[in-house]
């Protein structure tokens, strides 16, 4: 039997039933409806793959203590999402060597570090070096300033990103003059020049590279 529902004023209203009726019926149309607007209807969860396992260029303070080891604490410029980013690392000079030898230890020690695959954690973060392994570092010739470091390839034969490396590695260290600067130079009779490491460089080390200027008498 179908039961009329009355409002104020006597008026007549849809039979309940009606009302059922016309919900199941409007149920297919809706599903047409909603697949012609590109969207499709689901009873579960729609899965949108893994969350990203880590955030670029940052690491949590367990990688950052197993890439340091015993020795003195210091910072290199690896490449991260375009950019030089410091990481920590440290290098083992013996007590009570001089001055002299002591700066050329120090350059060996982070050339060496920079030329080190990144850990697996760094490489996760999006960590890279283009600094290749092999690569030497000497104190200066007789001629050359106290300070001058001499690299066993030629500085004009790395990447704009490996020098860049070297460059600002070195300047934030005691490989570098009072000033920061950084006074290299290769193998041979090349002059040597007086690097810097300005922001424009660690922002864009693969098209930016490190301003130099030639060393006067060397």
């Amino acid at each position: 039997m179908t039961t009329l529902v009355r409002g104020r004023g006597g008026r007549r209203r849809t039979p309940l039933a009606s009302l059922s009726l016309l919900s199941l019926l409007s149920l297919p149309l809706l599903t047409v409806l909603l697949a012609g607007c590109g969207i499709r209807s689901t009873q579960v969860p729609t899965d949108f793959g893994p969350a990203p396992s880590r955030v670029p260029c940052a690491l949590s303070g367990q990688d950052i203590t197993t890439q340091s080891s015993r020795g003195i604490p210091v910072q290199v410029f690896l490449i991260c999402s375009g950019q030089l980013v410091t990481v920590d690392r440290s290098v083992r000079i013996p007590d009570g060597t001089a001055e002299g030898a002591r700066r050329v230890l120090v350059a060996q020690g982070l050339l060496d570090e920079l030329a080190e695959t990144p850990s697996t954690p760094e490489q996760q973060a999006g960590y890279t070096t283009d600094v290749r392994g092999g690569m030497t570092v000497s104190g200066p010739r007789p001629k050359d300033p106290e300070a001058a470091l001499r690299l066993s390839t030629p500085p004009q034969d790395l990447t704009s990103a490996a020098l860049a490396q070297i460059i600002c590695t070195f300047s934030d260290s005691a490989a570098a003059q009072d000033d920061g600067s950084v006074i290299l130079g290769g193998p041979d009779a090349t002059p040597l020049r007086s690097y810097e490491c300005p922001t424009d460089v660690r922002a864009n080390p693969t098209t930016k590279s490190p301003p130099s200027t030639k060393v006067a008498g060397a």
